[in-house]
């Protein structure tokens, strides 16, 4: 069963080794004067040897050890990385220190919440510190993305039954891992790294986001133009280009976020700026649908999804739906409750490079697409679908439906995905 809160949460189980270690740790010098921080492990413990790594989600940890309103925006509030970064710290310190003896440790991988418990290799008299490494087995499937190779604690008579599965030889000279001298052997990636690779190179990608027309100012309001002004450029002088969308701004400052995590640049630009003569040599990554992002519009991309709008509903047209799948799906207007997105990889304009697309229905589709290819879990659902048979990233375009509360984006799941 779910926790309402995170002191709900009972760390008084005698025969599970991970409660008896991490109470050793949230009573060193490290922890004890910082309750905020016992109670965010204490919480994500639990959640691990429940097995409910679905409720480590940054929104969840926000709402039950930091007590946020439901639906809270968790890109604009940043408490549950700012605490999770302190809380890895505060773990290699007391490893470092007073645990240096402990024979396991407790490691938060980077990308999600779900703590992982590593045996420490110990050597012996006469034999080689690598060769005693041994190998574990991640039990959930959140932590799949951690280049370490980690198991839970053995407990009770699941450790005894199963002990059999932390001395599994060291296949492929595991002892080299360890020393860090791996021969031959490319470094392990991510699913962030994986897909992200094509941009995170020495010529940064061009990011073109939405650059809409309006009409009016901002004190009597805004309008978007009429088409035909926009398309015989009448009354230029009247004409506002310097607005964009809130999830366009959240989309940045993702996209920001995660290429500086990866030591990446990219070249900011908005839809009216861009020029074809740069876009032809770059990658490029556009945010924003094609009614508010002209450049993408001229692009003509997506040739399955594409989003149409009349002036009393809009959608993404379904051009080859599969079996079971809608010739459109539409959203509802009043409350917006639920939003769609398109999201596409394809080729670039010249030979090598590529077009990632994020286009939502409104700039909460928007926002959700960036935020859902930035975390390891759900790029790692769409890579299973999008992956040809030598790990390869096919072309494709693929649609997402947000969930949304109290006007902010909470959950997005992907629908549907057409190869190209």
């Amino acid at each position: 069963m779910p926790r309402n809160s995170a002191q709900e949460i009972s760390t008084d189980d005698p025969l599970d080794e991970r409660w008896v270690l991490i109470k050793r740790i949230a009573d060193s010098a490290q922890f004890r004067a910082s309750a905020r921080l016992r109670e965010f492990l204490f919480y994500i413990t639990d959640c691990a040897v429940r097995n409910a790594p679905e409720e480590t989600t940054e929104q969840q940890i926000g709402l039950r050890v930091f007590h946020r309103a439901p639906g809270y925006n968790s890109s604009e509030d940043s408490i549950v990385r700012t605490h999770a970064r302190l809380l890895r710290q505060k773990l290699d310190a007391y490893f470092a220190e007073e645990g240096r003896d402990e024979p396991f440790i407790v490691e938060v991988p980077k990308g999600h919440y779900l703590p992982v418990f590593v045996r420490r290799a110990v050597p012996g008299p006469g034999i080689h510190r690598e060769a005693q490494l041994e190998v574990a087995v991640v039990s959930h499937a959140a932590a799949i993305e951690a280049t370490e190779v980690a198991v839970p604690l053995p407990v009770g008579q699941w450790g005894r039954k199963y002990a059999w599965l932390a001395t599994i030889p060291v296949l492929i000279g595991l002892a080299f891992f360890f020393a860090g001298r791996w021969p031959n052997r490319a470094p392990v990636s991510s699913a962030v790294d994986k897909f992200w690779k094509p941009f995170f190179t020495d010529d940064p990608p061009l990011v073109v986001f939405s650059n809409a027309l309006f009409v009016g100012d901002s004190k009597r309001g805004l309008s978007y133009a009429p088409q035909s002004v926009v398309e015989e450029k009448q009354d230029n002088d009247k004409l506002v280009d310097t607005y964009t969308g809130i999830g366009e701004l959240a989309s940045v400052y993702t996209l920001t976020r995660l290429f500086d995590a990866h030591q990446a640049h990219f070249i900011l630009k908005r839809s009216r700026l861009m020029t074809w003569d740069e876009a032809k040599v770059k990658n490029l990554i556009f945010i924003g649908s094609t009614a508010e992002n002209p450049s993408l519009k001229a692009l003509q991309s997506t040739m399955d999804f594409n989003i149409v709008s009349t002036t009393d509903t809009a959608g993404i047209a379904n051009h080859h739906p599969k079996l079971g799948e809608p010739l459109v799906y539409l959203r509802p207007e009043h409350p917006l409750t639920r939003d769609y997105a398109i999201v596409a990889l394809l080729p670039g304009m010249q030979p090598g490079e590529r077009i990632l697309i994020f286009s939502g229905l409104t700039t909460f589709g928007t926002q959700s697409a960036v935020e859902f290819l930035s975390r390891p879990e759900t790029i790692a659902e769409l890579l299973k679908q999008v992956s040809g048979p030598k790990g390869e990233i096919r072309p494709f375009e693929a649609v997402l439906e947000t969930t949304i509360t109290g006007g902010v984006p909470v959950q997005t799941h992907l629908l549907t995905v057409h190869l190209h």
